[in-house]
This record gives C-alpha cells, sequence and structure tokens, in this order.
C-alpha cells in the first residue's frame, strides 16, 4: 500500500467519524420534517438548542402542531417555557382546544397557568365540558336531635381567569360540606329535609361558595339523603349516664364519712372504757389508803367483800335462770 493510499484511508475514516458526530449532534431529520411541514428553522437553532442543552424534539414538533393549528406561536416562546420546566406539548395542546372551543387564551396566560402546576389542557376540557364531583355522605344533625346524611354531586366548570391563586376541588368540596351542615342544621324537624331535599342545594347554592376558587358551581344536586342515629337521645342518655356515675360518688362518699363516723364512735367508746377501767382500778388503791389511815376498819372492810359476794351471787342465779329461756328461743 502507497502512502497516498494509506492517507486517502484515514481521510475517508475520519469524514465518516465527524460525519457521525455530526449527526448524532444536530437532529438533522427533525430539521427536515420542520422543512417539510412549512416551519421554517435553521440548521444553527437546533444546535443552539443543543448547546443550551434543550431537547429539541421536545420544543420543535410542538411548534410544527401549533402552527399546523394556525397559532402565532415562536420557537423563542416555546424554549423558553421548556427552559422554566413547563410542559411545552400540553400548553401547546390547551391552545389548540382553546381555540377550537372560540376561548380566548393566550400563550403567556396557559404558560403561566402550567408553571403554576395546574393541568391546563384539562381545565380547558373542563371549561368546555364540566366536571361533577361527588362529595362522600356528610352528616348533619336537626334541632330535634335526629343525624341526616346527605351525598351531593356538584357540577362545575373551570374559570380559566382564576386558575391561578384559585382554591381547588378540596375547597368545594369543605365549603358544600358546611353548607350542608349548617342548611340541615337550622331545621327544627328532620322530616322537612326528607321532604324536601333540594332546599339544601337551593340554600347551599345560594351562599356563593365559588368565590375565589378556581371553579364556577353551575349546579349543586343532592344524590342520596339518609337517616342516621338519634344523636339527641344519645346525648340525653350519656348525660343520665354521667349524672348516674355523679349521684353513686356523692353517695360512696357518704358512706365512707359514715363508716368513718362509726368508727370513731367505736374508739371514743373504747376511749370511755378505758378511763371507766382507770377508774375501777383506782377504788382498791383508795381503799388501802382508808384501812391504812383508820378510815375504814376490817369490820366495815369484810362488810363491804360480803356484799360483793352475794352480789356475785346473785348474778349467777339470774344467768342460770335466763339460759333455760335464751335456748327456747
Amino acid at each position: 500500500m502507497t502512502p497516498d493510499q494509506f492517507l486517502f484511508i484515514i481521510a475517508i475514516a475520519l469524514g465518516l467519524v465527524l460525519l457521525a458526530v455530526f449527526f448524532s449532534f444536530v437532529p438533522v431529520m427533525l430539521w427536515i420534517s420542520a422543512l417539510a411541514s412549512g416551519v421554517p428553522i435553521s440548521i444553527f437553532t437546533l444546535i443552539g438548542m443543543r448547546l443550551r442543552r434543550v431537547i429539541p424534539s421536545r420544543v420543535i414538533n410542538p411548534l410544527i402542531k401549533a402552527k399546523k393549528a394556525g397559532l402565532d406561536v415562536t420557537t423563542n416562546q416555546l424554549e423558553s417555557h421548556y427552559l422554566a420546566g413547563g410542559n411545552v406539548d400540553r400548553v401547546v395542546n390547551a391552545l389548540i382546544a382553546a381555540q377550537r372551543a372560540n376561548i380566548n387564551l393566550t400563550f403567556e396566560r396557559c404558560a403561566a397557568i402550567d408553571l403554576a402546576g395546574r393541568n391546563v389542557l384539562e381545565a380547558v376540557q373542563m371549561s368546555v365540558n364540566p366536571k361533577v364531583i361527588e362529595t362522600p355522605f356528610i352528616s348533619g344533625v336537626a334541632m330535634d336531635g335526629i343525624e341526616v346524611k346527605a351525598k351531593a354531586r356538584i357540577t362545575v366548570r373551570a374559570n380559566i381567569d382564576r386558575l391561578v391563586g384559585g382554591a381547588g376541588e378540596e375547597t368545594i368540596i369543605a365549603r358544600v360540606g358546611e353548607g350542608i351542615v349548617s342548611t340541615i342544621g337550622s331545621q327544627h324537624d328532620h322530616k322537612k329535609v326528607l321532604e324536601n331535599p333540594d332546599m339544601i342545594s337551593q340554600t347551599v347554592l345560594a351562599k356563593g361558595l365559588d368565590s375565589g376558587t378556581a371553579f364556577e358551581i353551575l349546579s349543586i344536586d343532592i344524590a342520596d339523603i339518609d337517616i342516621g342515629k338519634n344523636i339527641g337521645a344519645e346525648l340525653q342518655t350519656d348525660q343520665a349516664e354521667a349524672d348516674k356515675k355523679i349521684a353513686q360518688a356523692k353517695a360512696e362518699e357518704r358512706r365512707a364519712m359514715a363508716v368513718a363516723l362509726e368508727q370513731e364512735m367505736k374508739a371514743r367508746v373504747q376511749e370511755m372504757q378505758a378511763k371507766v377501767v382507770e377508774a375501777e382500778a383506782q377504788v382498791p388503791l383508795a381503799m388501802a389508803e382508808a384501812l391504812r389511815s383508820g378510815k375504814l376498819g376490817v369490820m366495815d372492810y369484810m362488810n363491804l367483800k360480803n356484799i360483793m359476794a352475794d352480789t356475785n351471787m346473785r348474778d349467777s342465779i339470774g344467768k342460770l335462770t335466763q339460759n333455760p329461756d335464751e335456748e327456747k328461743r
């Protein structure tokens, strides 16, 4: 192989490598697809997207779709929205849907809604086709103490002007639930609520619950209504049970005080008996002192002993006569 042939082969290899790098870095097929769709875009614009770390297909394909739909959007608008973290394809789809539905929606407004975290395409579809939100069973208690459970279906339409900063579905459900509870609670008899359930929807709808939300309430319909517990009776039962426990506690307190008083009286009786025993113990000492001092003679002492013996004998005889009668009883 001659040196010229060798250099020629090296040149061909380098050319192939450079061509492969060029086609891998520059989306030529995407450029050709854009030109075929009537979207004039230069190859240097695609290279600039690569340098700015923008995936060209995420911008060029929505741009082709927008141009075919007759929308006036530019490459810079779509690229800036992509760099801001938005969903370019969803924004373009929302603009096309809004144009078809004759809704005045600009690209800046649509991009702001998308960057705010809202699904702008779903909002446009909801503004054309209203959405039905179904609440869970909401319990309210009428003035007669009967619990009434109601389930409502809320028909809402998206308000595009209030999508940024407006409250969501949770706020709508919470406000409707509060309205249902207050309406049921204002009725003296739960039967009126059962007879006329649309009274709830009319009262709740008249309160303007969609204020400050991203939706416009079209109607509120009571889907189901049911009777729950007798809350008033349960409260009265609980109160009676509580009163019973309080009365039992007070009675137990009085019984404990009576027992304590009884024990105190027994202690006082024992104390008095101890004093009597102590006083009786002084009698022999006093008699001995009287004998020593001569105030009591021996005969007097003997007479006292005879009297005591006679008394003990009479007590013994009395006990013997009483025992047969007690055994008969």
